[in-house]
């Protein structure tokens, strides 16, 4: 049942955010093992953009990016310790400026004192610090800071709880967004409300590979419980590859198949678990009665190796690390699928454009353009550009994928060139093929008009010696977090005694009056 709209009519936008889902399960929405029925039912609405990448394959550097629209060496957020400045203008900034209400329930991991970053209110804290603690040195190249660093116990600790961590945390990110569109209808046919954006951003499926029974056993019998491919030896690996295995420890851990297998279980029924919480916000959306003017993006921070070459987690430009799902539903859309290559940069000048905002005032502050000419079917040329500069490197890495190729760069290695059409899997170098030397040519040309990476590896480098001093210094007495404290004004809820109980009845039932 639809109702009258208010005078402002703008559209709002709901956007669902999830950590470290592997955009390869995402060909044209879920793949069909996935047991995710309401992730399909929007995918089907959707315009889906089946090669979608990160901007830098790591949490904070990740988001800042996808908030700004700007690389990591533009934002300074090169890992996941480095401060996201409050003066970047994000697609909260660009909203609210606009006079759209701007909310957070969820995971943005913004690392120093400015924990809103253009959001008007949010509603949980965040999962990870907010501190310089997790600044990695590459003064000490090779050096593993074990109490953060990843390591593969996440896969050998795989398999079933009923609560755990990350549970706790996106069981409240989902509790707080169904009541804040609660909260949010009861504005909804006021002449006066303002358009809302609402960004909900769950941990999950981000290891440890964990899962609750009852999404556990709806893949006992997957087939894609196994790896595509196996294992490459050590000296096989290309250079990142290698740094990659000793910054994850992996050498102390025996990694059977019954780990991998269950490690993938986990992450599956994770999926699952997910696609249940959002079930409950879009039906909440229906109920509300506000689904009819709502854009609903569905989105990703980076991906997941999930064992394929023997690799786990991210910091890598694999795609299986790199790419990630979006999808995009417009109400009255048709679904449609768009295979050019496209970035998390995008989303930013996308939802300034969809929201109305000029995007002559987005323009200057991101590295993205808008996707609305891709949602209406047009041809997408524009290269996507990565990069990656945090724990497992030890010097800025930089990838650009055009058309069918994806081409790596690091100072400190060979250049790795795939043409993911042929070799989707990325098996075969063509960088050390011959025939392709032109092409690597072309590839380093753009790389050096790009970016000047000797510049950009002394910025990094700055960067993290600053931190250490600043994060030593703050550890020592008295220490007052940056982390998000969520505040609630209980004396406003409810009932309370300066309240006219009768009023307060009526005006906090939606609908009113049935």
């Amino acid at each position: 049942m639809s109702t009258a709209k208010p005078a402002d009519a703008r559209p709002n936008i709901l956007i669902i955010m999830v950590d470290q889902l592997n955009g390869t399960l995402f060909p044209d929405g879920p793949a069909d093992f996935l047991h995710a029925p309401n992730l399909k039912r929007l995918a089907a609405r959707s315009t889906r953009f089946a090669a979608n990448y990160t901007a830098s394959p790591l949490c904070a550097p990740g988001r800042a990016s996808f908030m700004s629209g700007q690389l990591p060496r533009r934002t300074r957020v090169y890992d996941n310790a480095a401060e996201f400045a409050s003066d970047i203008p994000t697609y909260a900034h660009h909203l609210r400026r606009a006079g759209y209400y701007t909310c957070l329930s969820g995971k943005m991991h913004f690392v120093g004192p400015d924990q809103m970053h253009g959001f008007e209110e949010r509603m949980t804290t965040d999962i990870y610090p907010a501190d310089f603690g997790w600044t990695p040195d590459y003064r000490k190249p090779g050096e593993r800071i074990d109490w953060w660093y990843h390591n593969l116990g996440s896969v050998t600790g795989a398999g079933v709880a009923e609560i755990s961590n990350q549970m706790e945390y996106d069981d409240e990110v989902a509790f707080f967004a169904t009541q804040k569109l609660h909260q949010l209808s009861r504005l909804s046919e006021d002449a006066d409300a303002r358009p809302w954006a609402l960004t909900v951003s769950f941990t999950h499926p981000h290891d440890p590979y964990v899962a609750r029974r009852k999404y556990w056993d709806l893949y006992e019998d997957c087939a894609e419980l196994s790896p595509r491919v196996a294992p490459i030896p050590y000296e096989a690996m290309d250079q990142h590859s290698q740094r990659l295995y000793k910054a994850n420890d992996s050498e102390r851990f025996d990694i059977t198949q019954d780990n991998v297998r269950r490690s993938r279980q986990a992450y599956f029924a994770n999926i699952s678990y997910l696609d249940d919480k959002i079930g409950g916000i879009l039906e909440t959306l229906e109920a509300t009665r506000m689904a009819d003017n709502t854009i609903v993006v569905f989105c990703s921070d980076h991906g997941d190796m999930l064992g394929e070459r023997g690799m786990w987690f991210k910091m890598c430009f694999f795609d299986g690390s790199s790419r990630v799902p979006l999808m995009i539903a417009v109400p009255g859309g048709e679904g449609r699928l768009v295979s050019e290559p496209t970035s998390n940069l995008d989303i930013t000048p996308t939802l300034a454009d969809l929201a109305g905002v000029s995007l002559a005032d987005v323009a200057p502050w991101t590295d993205g353009e808008s996707l609305l000419p891709s949602m209406r079917g047009e041809a997408r040329t524009a290269p996507v550009l990565m990069e990656y500069a945090a724990e497992g490197s030890q010097a800025p890495l930089v990838a650009i994928r055009d058309g069918k190729y994806k081409f790596s760069h690091c100072e400190l290695d060979p250049p790795l060139l795939f043409d993911l059409d042929a070799d989707p899997e990325e098996l075969n170098n063509l960088a050390t093929d011959p025939a392709h030397a032109e092409l690597v040519a072309d590839f380093m040309a753009r790389v050096r008009a790009k970016w000047d990476m000797g510049r950009y590896d002394s910025e990094v480098r700055e960067s993290q010696a600053r931190r250490w001093v600043v994060y030593e210094a703050l550890r020592n007495g008295s220490y007052y977090p940056w982390d998000f404290q969520p505040l609630q004004k209980a004396s406003e809820r409810y009932m309370r005694n300066h309240m006219d109980l009768n009023i307060l009845e009526e005006s906090q039932r939606f609908p009113r009056g049935e």
